[in-house]
């Protein structure tokens, strides 16, 4: 079976938390620890426009001494990100994902925001698929067996 990037949204919910281009680094840093996330998406009204997260703080904040309360999202985010839509399969996005280094991408659906997924949830939908592969397998071989 294919897992599809709209079935983890429904198992794990499609909330994803939002930023605003003009907002803080140091906002931006508040809601990612409050909620425990590596990134936040950057909006415009209902938009995307960008994606704020962890590695972008350490290498563009940390790196060149910048102080995060003075510093705004837009000057650092990723603009325009790789966004996936429901239909992606994960082997899809698991391709995305290690061919361009990504950790987040935003799920996008006729230019409305559907949620996030991370490798987390990937490595997690994996995981899932081997162990239901293994445990048919093993139905099916201890099946053959008392016969």
């Amino acid at each position: 079976m294919t897992t599809t990037v709209g079935q983890i949204l429904a198992q794990k919910g499609n909330k994803a938390m939002a930023v605003l281009p003009e907002s803080s680094v140091l906002d931006a840093l508040r809601i990612m620890a409050e909620h425990d996330i590596g990134a936040v998406l950057v909006v415009e009204g209902e938009r995307l426009v960008g994606i704020f997260t962890e590695r972008d703080y350490a290498r563009k904040v940390v790196l060149k001494g910048l102080v995060s309360r003075d510093v705004k999202i837009r000057e650092l985010m990723t603009a325009n990100p790789r966004t996936v839509t429901p239909s992606c399969t994960v082997d899809e996005v698991m391709q995305t994902m290690t061919e361009n280094r990504f950790r987040h991408l935003p799920v996008v659906e006729d230019g409305k925001i559907s949620g996030i997924v991370t490798i987390g949830d990937m490595v997690k939908c994996i995981v899932s698929q081997q162990q239901a592969t293994i445990e048919q397998l093993s139905n099916y071989i201890a099946g053959d067996l008392a016969t």
